[in-house]
């Protein structure tokens, strides 16, 4: 049998940090906003539109987890926005 402290070190029944849910859903809405709106001579208002929500969206997550972004999951959420604006050049 599984002993009961298991479950009691899981309160989310899951361990994956915010910040790394956070990037994950940085390049999913960023993949998604370029294939839809994105194209070789053209960038429609609504994909700006779309990353404007997705900063918001950043700013008010790390702000609520606050005490979890330490140095090193700073340094990975700045390359992962570089990688990201990477891609978007990359892709057009």
């Amino acid at each position: 049998m599984i002993p009961e402290e298991v479950f009691k070190r899981r309160p989310r029944h899951n361990n994956t940090p915010e910040s790394i849910l956070l990037i994950i859903a940085n390049f999913i809405v960023v993949a998604v906003a370029e294939s839809l709106f994105v194209n070789k001579h053209h960038v429609s208002w609504f994909f700006w539109i779309i990353i404007g929500l997705l900063a918001v969206y950043n700013f008010f997550t790390i702000r609520k987890y606050r005490e979890e972004f330490n140095k090193l999951t700073v340094i990975s959420y700045a390359l992962s926005v570089a990688i990201l604006i990477a891609v978007f050049f990359l892709m057009r």
